[in-house]
């Protein structure tokens, strides 16, 4: 019998062993598997195109993604795709109805929003609500809740805010939907069996051909556009944001902490930070991109990246013939909109990862060479010079 216990615990990935968990278990000939089935709710979009892969690379693990306009690509093995609009319930209800051996919800869906920072707390609210109440009664054997927040939960789209932000501070005062969805599963949760936790990542990094909402892509064509009218790498943004300590989240490293987060009983019902684990200021990260590039390095502009490149498509088209890139619109590139958000927050943008590492997840990112990993990539893709 110690034997057979210690073999089971061996062949169950660390990762996945939860206090409170019911896995459907198959054994044969001292074989062990362990199924999970993970319904994860805005699956095209950038918080879920990584966490897909992660889940699937691990054993044990079917995927249903959920998404309002999902791939027309047939059902791949463990990854099945639902349409469903999650602000219209009756769609919800019809879509989720034999969703019933879900056990891990990943909620990573969003309204549809623009830029600026402000997202309608109405619309993200009845997503959410929606989903619920269509996927409680029938998931019987569901065991976690997932949200996926943002760094917009400290209000760093308003303004400057306590650094390092730490997952307990206090709201800020202006409306978000952050609080009503976490308020909402945290009293959902209250005497069920299953657990609820949320991640907090800030501006994922990606090579994400299909996203042009992605500070990767955007950073490449400016610099393109900018070497094609002979001009050095300035910097388009305030002076401030140049000096400011900031942070951004790699995908996969993101996903792997939200499996992490999702699975291990010391994460549960907790909420999370999750950056690259390092800090960086622009004017230390310009250089290696403008080396990247092959410029020369510039001074600090700040401007409006959505009025400077509003016409700079025939720049762009000129960048495409003379390095033989794929064709492309320079407004599928980039979203100068989301550039011009970033690049103006003349303040620190900083998140503590401590909780998350003393519940036992200690991967970090380099930020530099992350930033050039996927400029590479870009580039071997024929997609960015």
């Amino acid at each position: 019998a110690v034997q057979r216990k210690s073999a089971l615990r061996a062949a169950t990935p660390s990762a996945l062993r939860r206090a409170d968990a019911r896995p459907t278990v198959t054994v044969q000939k001292e074989s062990l598997t362990v199924t999970r089935t993970a319904l994860i709710a805005g699956a095209t979009g950038a918080s879920a195109k990584r966490l897909v892969e992660v889940l699937l690379a691990e054993s044990g693990w079917t995927v249903i993604g959920l998404s309002r306009n999902p791939p027309l690509a047939a059902p791949m093995g463990r990854l099945t795709f639902v349409r469903a609009d999650l602000l219209d319930a009756a769609d919800a209800t019809r879509a989720l109805r034999d969703c019933t051996g879900v056990t891990h919800l990943f909620y990573t869906a969003r309204a549809k929003h623009g830029e600026g920072g402000l997202e309608s707390v109405v619309e993200n609210t009845a997503m959410l609500r929606n989903l619920l109440d269509a996927l409680l009664p029938v998931a019987q054997d569901l065991q976690h809740v997932h949200l996926v927040e943002g760094g917009k939960y400290y209000g760093l789209h308003v303004g400057p805010y306590p650094t390092p932000a730490r997952e307990d501070d206090p709201r800020p005062g202006s409306p978000n939907f952050y609080y009503d969805q976490e308020d909402m599963l945290r009293a959902r949760q209250c005497g069920q069996r299953w657990t609820w936790s949320a991640s907090r990542p800030n501006v994922i990094c990606d090579f994400a051909p299909e996203r042009a909402r992605n500070l990767v892509p955007l950073l490449g064509a400016y610099a393109a556009v900018m070497a094609e009218l002979s001009l050095p790498l300035h910097f388009p943004g305030r002076l401030g944001c140049w000096e400011a300590l900031t942070e951004v989240t790699d995908a996969t490293h993101f996903a792997r902490a939200t499996v992490f987060i999702a699975s291990d009983p010391r994460a549960a019902n907790q909420a999370f930070n999750v950056s690259n684990g390092d800090l960086f200021r622009w004017k230390r990260l310009w250089p290696s991109l403008a080396d990247h590039f092959g410029m020369a390095m510039g001074e600090v502009r700040p401007g409006n990246l959505t009025e400077l490149m509003a016409d700079k498509d025939p720049v762009w088209q000129s960048v495409v013939r003379r390095h033989g890139l794929a064709p492309s619109r320079l407004d599928a590139m980039a979203v100068w909109e989301f550039g011009d958000f970033l690049l103006h927050q003349d303040y620190d943008v900083v998140s503590s990862t401590t909780r998350l590492r003393q519940a036992g997840f200690h991967d970090v990112i380099d930020t530099e060479s992350m930033f050039l990993r996927h400029l590479a990539r870009y580039r071997k893709a024929r997609l960015l010079p």
